[in-house]
């Protein structure tokens, strides 16, 4: 896989109590958790990075990087790609309102207006 894609998320998302899980705007108590690693990738899908840049990033969270961290990241961007929760760019992107942040940070009815005018459909 090239590195030097950008990723973005494409699924609203929730960091409550310290798990991250997919969320349904119309329904925000209902969540999917995702596994850790899934939900990292997730939550830092913000677009303006590449996947190198998340090499980058994972790798100095450890005083020893892993060595198959790089691999790990990568199997679980192609999971997250297959199952339509993050795509990657060539170029930076600019997440809309409703994916910029956790739903806990959304003004709620804000985002289901603009996930009406954008015709979003939520994976």
């Amino acid at each position: 896989m090239d590195n030097t894609p950008y990723f973005y998320r494409t699924a609203i998302f929730t960091r409550k109590d310290n798990q991250v899980a997919l969320a349904d705007i119309n329904q925000p108590d209902h969540t999917s958790p995702l596994d850790d690693w899934m939900g990292i990738v997730v939550s830092l899908a913000d677009g303006k990075h590449t996947i190198q840049e998340l090499i980058g990033y994972m790798t100095a969270q450890y005083p020893q990087a892993p060595g198959n961290l790089e691999k790990t990241l990568l199997s679980v961007i192609e999971r997250l790609q297959e199952g339509k929760i993050i795509q990657l760019s060539e170029k930076a992107v600019d997440l809309p309102y409703y994916l910029a942040s956790p739903i806990e940070e959304l003004d709620l009815e804000k985002a289901a207006d603009l996930i009406k005018q954008d015709g979003y459909t939520q994976h």
